[in-house]
């Protein structure tokens, strides 16, 4: 059935509108998608100690708050890395969540470590939430925050 003459600008206006949202839509999931991808990278630099790949992920402002309360700068972060006393088997993201806001971003999430540090094994997960800023067109992490996740209570007869 043809569209009656009267309301073809406005069907062609919700046309253009559906459209328009559609495609912002996208655009906000998929920047969702790059700044969870930043965290990510960013897990995978740290498990393997690919600095070049950290200094290029962290802002110069980065700081950490760890979940021990302690906050921790850029060169502090960095130095530890280059130290080489923490090795990950596991650094792994996943269970995150992103809100994009023009040039910041806040991704939030669990962190799954693993490894090796002065010599005693460690299996942790953390719930954390990270703060990211566009810069040059590049998505920076500017401040992380984790806490521990305690691990599940174990019954008692």
């Amino acid at each position: 059935m043809p569209i009656p003459t009267s309301i073809q600008p406005v069907w062609s206006a919700l046309l253009l509108l559906l459209a328009v949202a559609t495609s912002a839509g996208a655009a906000v999931r998929d920047e969702r998608e790059i700044v969870m991808q930043a965290t990510q990278d960013a897990c995978t630099a740290f498990r393997t100690g690919d600095l070049a790949a950290i200094e290029r992920l962290l802002a110069a402002d980065f700081t950490l708050v760890s979940s021990t309360s302690r906050v921790q700068s850029r060169a502090e972060t960095i130095a530890e890395i280059k130290a080489g006393d923490t090795q990950y088997t596991e650094f792994r993201n996943h269970d995150m969540t992103a809100h994009v806001y023009r040039d910041a971003a806040i991704v939030q999430g669990i962190t799954s470590l693993a490894g090796t540090s002065g010599g005693q094994s460690f299996a942790v997960d953390v719930r954390f939430t990270d703060t990211l800023i566009r810069e040059h067109g590049r998505w920076r992490i500017v401040v992380s925050h984790v806490t521990r996740i305690p691990p599940p209570a174990t019954a008692k007869p």
